[in-house]
């Protein structure tokens, strides 16, 4: 049985783990069990390193460099799973005749790649990139720049994450424990320091210094995109499309109960719409009549070009073959989800799927 690499890509905002919070919670695993379950024994999976805002060819660059320090160029066979922006790097990547870096590495490694596989990825760019063209979405990566690069920044956002830290323990005298927060302040915020050497310091630094992929992620931008990067022959492209429930439109009274739940709903309202606003110039190409139909008939809900996961639409992430059509947000997919098993994890974007 020949060798194999597969390699997990993070998305835009991606990191492989940071405090004690894993993108791909527990994916590794999971892909593992059923890969030896299948007698698959010499797969090896690596989750890779990114540029969290870089710029697709920077972030392609990046990925290329975790193969060939990983031993990629020695197994027989590579195997790209790309989540998000994490499906363009590994386009990219295999794009014949693509330089990244002086010589053929990249023929070299394009040679043993036997799949790509994406993941609610943007394929024809996602409306919520153009946001942060705006003066407010360019205002909040500024801050986040302050956060980074000021002592004062630093100070600022340690002392907001102790604060929220005893903020979640205060709901443990009423019996409400495991939320959200609890979560949060147990997996990130307990361990954050204003020193230097913090890795959230290091994250929010690159986020400061490169923040390339906001306009490459545009539909415009993708339109762009897509007349460069081009298949490889003798490679299997498939996806996994993904879709979450429209958010409600008013509150259960259940609800009023719960501050977090309204506050996470809210949230999630407001990126749901932002990703629902078709750019008019670039509408999203219509899939096959075949997958169009395989698409409706595995949703509960109905599929228009507003449909999405809350970050890219749903009729964006049509490229190559269909691996599967998911009621999923756009985090679900990678194992942030609450309460699967009976285990809590945490759900960054409550869609309620």
């Amino acid at each position: 049985m020949p060798s194999a690499h597969i390699y997990l890509v993070p998305g835009f905002f991606g990191f492989t783990s940071l405090g004690a919070v894993n993108y791909f919670h527990r994916v590794s695993a999971t892909l593992d069990e059923a890969l030896r379950n299948r007698e698959h024994k010499r797969a090896r999976i690596f989750e890779c390193p990114t540029q969290p805002t870089g710029s697709i060819r920077t972030r392609a660059d990046r990925l290329l460099e975790t193969i060939l320090e990983t031993g990629g160029l020695e197994a027989d066979e590579i195997h790209l799973v790309g989540h998000s922006t994490g499906g363009l790097d590994v386009r990219l990547l295999v794009t014949p005749g693509v330089r990244l870096r002086p010589g053929d590495v990249e023929e070299r490694v394009g040679r043993k790649i036997r799949s790509v596989i994406t993941i609610s990825t943007p394929h024809f760019g996602t409306p919520l990139a153009n946001y942060f063209t705006t003066l407010h979405g360019r205002n909040l990566l500024y801050l986040l720049t302050l956060l980074a690069t000021t002592t004062g920044g630093r100070y600022s956002l340690f002392l907001a994450a102790r604060t929220l830290s005893r903020i979640a323990h205060l709901d443990d005298f009423i019996g409400r424990r495991r939320t959200f927060l609890d979560n949060l302040s147990e997996r990130l915020l307990r361990d954050v320091s204003p020193e230097h050497s913090h890795e959230i310091w290091d994250f929010l630094g690159e986020v400061s210094r490169d923040q390339g992929a906001i306009i490459q992620l545009t539909p415009e931008g993708m339109h762009l995109f897509n007349a460069a990067a081009v298949d490889r022959n003798r490679v299997s492209y498939r996806c996994v499309v993904t879709a979450a429930p429209p958010p409600p439109k008013t509150l259960r009274f259940g609800d009023l109960a719960r501050p977090y739940r309204i506050l996470g709903m809210g949230l999630f309202s407001v990126v749901y719409f932002l990703a629902s606003r078709e750019h008019r110039h670039y509408p999203y190409p219509s899939p096959l009549p075949d997958y169009l139909e395989c698409i409706h008939e595995q949703l509960p809900f109905a599929l228009t070009p507003e449909t999405n996961d809350g970050i890219v639409p749903t009729l964006s992430q049509v490229y190559g073959t269909p691996a599967a059509v998911v009621v999923a947000d756009h985090l679900d997919v990678v194992g942030q989800f609450h309460s699967a098993g009976g285990r809590p994890f945490s759900d960054w974007l409550p869609s309620g799927s």
